[in-house]
């Protein structure tokens, strides 16, 4: 099959399809999540009401055991949804952090082990329709277990077989996406194709 590029009448495809944003106002915001509510209007001329929610940057970190095996992971309840997810180490990052120094921190708090070699991956945005929330992604090969995690960040802190986390992935037993992309990331490394950070 071959693809057919279809002329449209506008200028460009993002004009066309460009949604407008005639203004937002603030419902309500803390330091962590700010609610607004946005009036839009589409390319065919409705115009409706968005909630818009903006987050501040999270920093998330896989870390990888000295053989690229094994992920460390912790075991939490995640209140919203109400369920227990293995996940990999991560938080907000403080105004004026550096990401890399937030990915170290978030990773020793939550787990007790200091990751080593940090690299960034990549930033991404997990909920894009509805929410600016945006997330980085490091890399960390190695860990020195430097303490206990935080009371109030894990029940569990594990190092669990890359092979492993990606069959609870398949069978919906770990749901965020920060931790998706991090296990799939680790296959990757291990596997040898390099990361794609700069």
């Amino acid at each position: 099959m071959v693809a057919t590029v279809v002329p449209v009448t506008r200028k460009s495809t993002t004009e066309r399809t460009k949604w407008i944003v005639h203004g937002e106002r603030v419902v309500d915001a803390n330091r962590h999540i700010q609610v607004s509510i946005a009036n839009v209007e589409l390319p065919n001329g409705v115009l409706f009401e968005q909630y818009v929610f903006r987050v501040p940057r999270c920093v998330m970190t896989a870390v990888l055991d000295d053989e690229g095996d094994n992920i460390l992971l912790i075991w939490r309840h995640r209140f919203i949804i109400d369920q227990w997810d293995w996940e990999v180490p991560g938080g907000y990052a403080e105004p004026g952090e550096d990401p890399a120094a937030t990915a170290a921190r978030e990773a020793e708090e939550e787990t007790g082990w200091r990751p080593k070699n940090l690299q960034f991956l990549f930033s991404f945005q997990p909920m894009i329709g509805s929410a600016d929330a945006p997330q980085d992604l490091y890399l960390a090969r190695g860990a020195e277990l430097v303490g206990e995690p935080h009371v109030d960040e894990a029940e569990a802190v594990r190092w669990m077989p890359l092979d492993e986390a990606h069959q609870r992935i398949q069978r919906g037993e770990i749901l965020g996406a920060a931790t998706v992309m991090a296990v799939l990331n680790g296959l990757a490394a291990r596997a040898g194709v390099p990361p794609h950070g700069p």
